[in-house]
């Protein structure tokens, strides 16, 4: 690679590495499997910085990496672990009705890993029926059904709780 793709490379993964750990996070609830997420994603990302660095939306190139590096750690069966203890972070203090971290972590886990990926890439990181298709690899509207059932799980589980 030469020096300036190297630098252009670096620069931006150094601007993008909070935001895909945050997508990561999300994806899979434990802060460590994020990590090991985005460097195999960033790793993937070198290997083809040449072609990466000419696509149109490179943000978008680098979540389909992010996701499809997730969806295939899942499978793994030394991934399958049980996850204990608090949180890392404190839940951040918010008024009444409203979900804390805890609790919309714990929602989010209840859902399948498609679901999970339509709704983090749809709602949290605000993509496109068709940009999330073309992440998940499958149509855009296998991508509404599953947000939509995603949605109204987290809606049904939601009210389960509020009314014990």
């Amino acid at each position: 690679m030469k020096r300036s793709d190297e630098t252009a490379y670096r620069e931006y993964v150094t601007s993008r590495m909070e935001v895909w750990r945050r997508t990561g996070y999300l994806l899979c609830r434990d802060w460590h499997l994020a990590d090991d997420l985005v460097s195999i994603t960033i790793t993937k990302l070198y290997r083809h910085w040449k072609r990466a660095s000419g696509v149109e939306h490179l943000d978008a190139y680098v979540r389909r990496i992010l996701v499809r590096t997730w969806l295939s750690e899942r499978g793994r069966s030394w991934r399958r672990e049980e996850l204990s203890g608090e949180l890392p972070e404190p839940a951040v203090e918010l008024n009444s009705g409203v979900l804390d971290r805890a609790q919309l972590f714990a929602l989010l886990d209840a859902l399948p890993p498609g679901r999970r990926a339509a709704v983090v890439l749809r709602i949290y990181c605000d993509l496109s029926v068709e940009e999330t298709a073309a992440i998940l690899g499958c149509s855009a509207g296998t991508v509404k059904s599953q947000t939509a059932r995603g949605l109204d799980t987290l809606r049904a589980r939601l009210a389960e709780t509020t009314l014990n």
